[in-house]
Formats: C-alpha cells, sequence, structure tokens
C-alpha cells in the first residue's frame, strides 16, 4: 500500500463505523491522520474504534439534524482543528418504481445522502476558512451521474450532492479548502441489505470490470483528494465505477 502523507492531519467521517467509511478510517490511520468517526450506531462505534485504535475517536450523531452535528462539530473543534471532512453516510432507500415509492422513504433518503452533507459543511466550513485549509470529499455513487432505475431517490440524492460538491467548491476557491466528490460503483457492504438482488445483478452487469469496487480501493482515492497532493481539483467528480462511466 503506497502512503499518502497525512501527517498531523485531522479528519471526520461521516458513517465511519463500517464499510466505506471504516476502510478510510484504516487508511488515514496509516497514512498519519486522527480520525473521529461520526456515525448513528454506537455499537458500530465501539467495534470500529476497538479495531482503529488510538488515533480515532467517536461520536454518535444524527447527520439529519442540525443540532446534533453542530454538537458534535464543537466537540470535533474542541479538541482540534478539522482539517478534512468525508461525507461518506449514505442510505439506498430500498428499491422500487419511482410511482410506488413511498414519499416518507424519498425525503429520508434526500435527507440523510444530501442534506446530511450540507448540514455538516455548514457546521464545519467555517473554521477551514479562518484556517485557510482544508479538504471535502463527497462520496457521491454512479447512480448521480446515470441514474439507475428503480432507484430513483437514491439517484436523485446522489446527483444532489455532485451539484453542491460544485458550487461549495467554487464557493471556497481560493480559501485554501478543496471540495471534490467521487462516484463509485456498488461495493459490497452492509448497504447492500437495503437492495433487491435483482438491482445488485443490474448494477454488477453494468460494469466492464465485471466486478464490485472494494472499500479499500475507494479509501485510497479518498485519501489522495485528502491530501496536500490534491492541489488543483475542486468542485471536480472523481470516477471510480471500473469502466461503467468514461466521464
Amino acid at each position: 500500500m503506497n502512503r499518502i502523507d497525512l501527517s498531523g492531519r485531522r479528519a471526520v467521517i461521516t458513517g465511519g463505523a463500517r464499510g466505506i467509511g471504516l476502510a478510510t478510517a484504516e487508511r488515514m490511520i496509516a497514512s498519519g491522520a486522527a480520525v473521529t468517526l461520526w456515525d448513528v450506531d454506537a455499537a458500530a462505534i465501539d467495534e470500529a474504534l476497538a479495531r482503529l485504535g488510538a488515533k480515532a475517536s467517536g461520536q454518535i450523531v444524527e447527520l439529519t439534524d442540525e443540532t446534533s452535528v453542530d454538537t458534535a462539530a464543537a466537540a470535533a473543534l474542541a479538541a482540534g482543528a478539522v482539517d478534512i471532512l468525508v461525507n461518506n453516510a449514505g442510505i439506498t432507500g430500498g428499491n422500487g418504481k419511482t410511482w410506488e415509492l413511498d414519499p416518507a422513504i424519498w425525503r429520508k433518503t434526500l435527507e440523510v445522502n444530501l442534506v446530511g452533507p450540507y448540514l455538516t459543511a455548514r457546521a464545519l466550513v467555517p473554521s477551514m476558512i479562518a484556517a485557510g485549509y482544508g479538504r471535502i470529499v463527497n462520496v457521491a455513487s454512479i447512480a448521480g451521474k446515470e441514474g439507475n432505475p428503480n432507484a430513483s431517490h437514491y439517484s436523485a440524492s446522489k446527483a444532489g450532492l455532485i451539484g453542491l460538491t460544485k458550487s461549495l467548491g467554487k464557493e471556497l476557491a481560493g480559501a485554501g479548502v478543496l471540495v471534490n466528490c467521487i462516484t463509485p460503483a456498488a461495493a459490497r457492504t452492509a448497504i447492500f441489505d437495503q437492495m433487491s438482488q435483482e438491482h445488485i445483478d443490474y448494477m454488477l452487469s453494468k460494469i466492464p470490470l465485471a466486478r464490485f469496487v472494494e472499500p479499500s480501493e475507494v479509501a485510497a482515492m479518498i485519501a489522495w483528494l485528502s491530501s496536500e497532493d490534491c492541489s488543483f481539483s475542486t468542485g471536480a467528480v472523481f470516477d471510480i465505477s471500473g469502466g461503467r462511466a468514461v466521464y
């Protein structure tokens, strides 16, 4: 594993207790960073912290609630500057035709996948501006580029996250804070439990490399985008879809 230099940096990773978030925490710690995991699952946080060791901490955060996010941000900043924000937490909301999806599920998916990253940015960006440095990486999805059938709520939320990335990146250009997003193909994590097998098979059929992405592969891209080596990209979309999207 190549070592990406994150020495002395502190990162907040949402949805950090499992899957891509946990893999990102592991990669960042190996690269010299300290990480704080924001997750709604207390037991998963405890399990992750036991695995990650002394350079990791965790907070229970409801990402759709601005009070919860603001409280967590204040606690994180009390321990020192937050240099990196990884908006990884997300839900699929299950599968179904647009007109058959429950409106409550549609709204919940957008709240977690799009409003959550807005709230975390709102809470942490001012401190990054004051420090003159920051890296924000939003974990979108290939679905946000292409619009998966039977997943309009998820696709729309990730397309919105791509749009948020572009706007925020331009707003922060010149402030020393770079904002980028990635659009991975599916990784076989616990989020698969929220999908039908038919939808999982559909996603795999669209990937020319004929496999799902590994969380560690996504983590490597996130780590680079979180580093000083990423110095001239902001508001950009980085593909990691196994050849499914070549734009």
